[in-house]
């Protein structure tokens, strides 16, 4: 036991005098901007659903269960910009250009090409989609999901764009240019969201059109970003205008699981937002205030994934497997600092974000459960259960990745909710606890994986 602890203390002597790929100051020069710009979207995020809230709560439903599917098609788009990162990162720490540009074009060609086909889809067959999925729901609550979803769908291939660029200023360490076209891009929804909600009073519509909007304003500006050539890296047009077979097999042997893992994830919350519709209309609510404040309160672990990738696929490129370990521990007790801090400010200030919401005292009450639940979880487990497992994939390790979140969301997280929520009668608590539960197991097997060393012989380049 105090040889695993100091494993995770103690940093290595050959690093602790210096000749570190990485500074500290390079470090925050990286995790500061992508901190500030993960806050900067949940806090739109939580604009969203208190404003949508003044529509009423049919609305507030409608938006959130429609939200879960939007979201799968979101993950999709983020696993290939991801895979892309993972590439590019470690063509970048082996020097070579040539090939971190054409893996940077076939990013953007790939989400382009797939944006499409699901947007396609969605305009198709939406309706029917909602119908099998929320065919319980009070009809103004599917009028809302109805009309959220024809709206959003529309932002697919601006979504994808902005991610395939993001992801590769990412990799250059670059996150201060992400952070300042986000913050621009959330500048325009909040003022469309206020536009839509309370001076053209949308409802649903007035929360969908700045989100699309918004969007595609950060895709163009990104993609500007992206081509300029004094980068580490930069998007060719004439490549990404066609398709390299090679760099997008190597990219989607990255992508693929990652977007089967975070597609499923996702799923499974469709099919919990269908246990969740049944529950009522309080629950309804109360699931969807929650989901936007956990949000807030996993702000810490959602930032500091994309550090691991770019740290250790350029260590992991350089052929420095020793640095690649050194900053996965480092990395991790600082998430684990920093998100213990954060959710405990969260909890502090529930008492003054609850009567912001427009919504019964039993809704509120509910709220108040499911976000004490999860901060709990978020602050000590999730930081050993996500920002690892993207230093895993970082490494190529990305198949167990898959295989141990489809085992702990898909199959325990889904199975539990059923069995708390309905069999227990718990309801949205249930489904909270479930969701801890599901953090707990993946954290433990992560942690197994990653003392046992095998994340260090696999090879992407």
């Amino acid at each position: 036991m105090t040889a695993l602890v100091e494993k995770w203390i103690e940093p290595k002597k050959q690093f602790a005098d210096g000749n570190r790929p990485f500074s500290n100051e390079a470090l925050w020069a990286m995790i500061i901007p992508l901190l500030i710009e993960q806050l900067l979207q949940v806090v739109v995020g939580l604009a969203d659903t208190l404003m949508v809230s003044y529509a009423g709560e049919a609305t507030v439903s409608g938006v959130s269960l429609d939200t879960m599917i939007y979201t799968i098609f979101i993950y999709l788009f983020t696993a290939v910009a991801t895979g892309g990162a993972v590439v590019v990162s470690q063509y970048l720490g082996s020097g070579h250009r040539e090939n971190a540009d054409l893996a940077a074009s076939q990013i953007f060609h790939i989400n382009a090409v797939l944006s499409m086909i699901c947007m396609a889809g969605m305009l198709l067959l939406g309706n029917a989609v909602l119908s099998g999925l929320y065919g319980s729901v009070e009809p103004p609550v599917m009028d809302a999901c109805r009309i959220y979803l024809r709206i959003v769908v529309l932002s697919f291939p601006a979504n994808a764009v902005y991610n395939a660029g993001a992801s590769l200023y990412r990799s250059m360490g670059k996150t201060r240019t992400t952070m300042f076209v986000s913050i621009s891009m959330n500048l325009i929804n909040v003022a469309g969201n206020a536009v839509g909600v309370f001076v053209l009073h949308a409802g649903a519509a007035g929360v969908a059109w700045p989100t699309t909007i918004s969007w595609y304003f950060a895709a163009v500006v990104m993609t500007a970003f992206c081509l300029n050539e004094k980068n580490d890296v930069c998007l060719r047009i004439r490549k990404a205008l066609l398709f390299h077979r090679t760099m997008a097999v190597r990219i989607l042997k990255i992508a693929v699981p990652g977007g089967i893992e975070n597609g499923l994830f996702q799923l499974a919350k469709v099919v919990l937002g269908s246990l969740i519709a049944t529950l009522g209309t309080a629950q309804i609510a109360a699931n969807g205030i929650g989901q936007t404040i956990w949000s807030f309160a996993a702000l810490v672990s959602v930032a500091l994934s994309p550090v691991y990738i770019t740290v250790v696929g350029q260590c992991m490129g350089a052929g420095d497997d020793a640095a690649a370990d050194y900053y996965m521990r480092k990395l991790t007790r600082l998430t684990v600092l920093l998100a213990v801090a954060w959710n405990l400010l969260v909890l502090l200030l529930l008492p003054v974000i609850l009567p912001l919401y427009d919504v019964t005292p039993e809704t509120k009450r509910l709220v108040f459960t499911i976000v004490v639940i999860h901060n709990l979880f978020a602050s000590v487990i999730q930081p050993f259960s996500m920002p690892l497992a993207a230093g895993l994939r970082a490494a190529g390790d990305v198949k167990f990745a898959m295989y141990s979140a489809i085992f702990c969301t898909v199959v325990l997280r889904t199975v539990l909710s059923f069995v708390l929520a309905l069999w227990l009668h718990m309801g949205v608590i249930g489904i909270a606890l479930a969701m801890g539960i599901d953090w707990t197991v993946k954290a433990i097997l992560d942690v197994i994986r990653y003392q046992g060393g095998k994340w260090r012989s696999f090879r992407i380049i």
